[in-house]
């Protein structure tokens, strides 16, 4: 896992509609896992939580070879940066994982532990591809966290 970049953004600019949704209902994930839909707040519900922040944070990672353990890494990183925030003021400050949340080997409903998992940008209707530009030879993941 290497972090390519990490930037401030305007929430306005964060694309919520229901076409992620939509996708994830074709995923292996579905009704399987907390973090994702039917589970996770709605597309309306998170537009509407975004009216809330101001600005968030985005950060693109690389990923090697290792998927599954990498992304882990990558979720650990999110939720210590949520903290870090808070710590500085942020109270209401959000983490959203790229794809469905994997810190257990196997996941459980209800979640073993809520106050760690966080839901996934496409389940909460996040077009992702139009927050920043990912190639087809990236192995690339994108995570945002609200920030204020």
């Amino acid at each position: 896992m290497k972090v390519l970049f990490e930037k401030e953004i305007c929430v306005e600019s964060i694309p919520v509609t229901p076409r992620p949704y939509w996708k994830c209902r074709n995923c292996e994930n579905y009704e399987k896992s907390p973090s994702c839909p039917p589970n996770a707040p709605s597309w309306k519900e998170f537009k509407e939580l975004l009216q809330h922040y101001r600005k968030a944070l985005l950060i693109k990672f690389e990923i090697g070879e290792d998927f599954e353990n990498e992304k882990r890494e990558i979720l650990k990183f999110l939720l210590e940066k949520e903290r870090e925030l808070m710590r500085k003021g942020y109270t209401f400050a959000l983490a959203l994982f790229p794809g469905n949340c994997n810190l257990c080997e196997k996941c459980e409903i209800p979640c073993r532990f809520p106050e760690k998992m966080r839901f996934s940008l496409s389940a909460v209707g996040v077009e992702v591809a139009k927050l920043t530009k990912i190639s087809s030879e990236e192995n690339a993941l994108i995570a945002l966290i609200l920030v204020d």
